[in-house]
């Protein structure tokens, strides 16, 4: 049997390789997070327990749904959407995966529970992070 349409080879694919592999190939997260929509972009601080503090220039968010692979394309999956929480699980084809949990307690700071595997080895961390201001070299922005 010949699928033809774009429809018939979806649900085709769906059946052979599974249901993750229907929202890995979709990069953009919906519905919209609230708890995301409420920080603010700009320059921001992260803080891991036994680690030196990181500062990281975030012009979106959503960018802290994927610390551990910020580099790649990964479907997402929302879990849980509230007001001050969300939770998404991540797919990067080749390069692992990601469940992450960030609890936005104001515009400004965001707690960030996150686990997975990244270059084929398990890791786990909780992260404060903190807006410090707008992005801009004269602060050491990492981009």
């Amino acid at each position: 049997m010949v699928l033809r349409s774009a429809l018939g080879r979806a649900i085709f694919m769906l059946a052979g390789a599974g249901a993750v592999s229907a929202w890995a190939a979709t990069p953009e997260v919906s519905p919209p997070l609230s708890a995301l929509a409420m920080l603010q972009p700009g320059l921001w601080q992260l803080k891991t327990e036994g680690e030196a503090l990181r500062k990281v220039c975030i012009a979106d968010p959503y960018a802290l749904i994927q610390l551990r692979h910020r580099a790649n394309a990964c479907g997402r999956l929302v879990i849980a959407n509230e007001k001050s929480t969300a939770t998404i699980h991540y797919s990067c084809p080749g390069a692992g995966w990601g469940r992450t949990t960030i609890r936005a307690e104001t515009p400004r700071l965001a707690r960030i529970d996150t686990q997975g595997i990244a270059d084929n080895e398990p890791f786990a961390f909780t992260a404060e992070a903190r807006r410090l201001g707008p992005c801009g070299d004269r602060l050491g922005a990492n981009r």
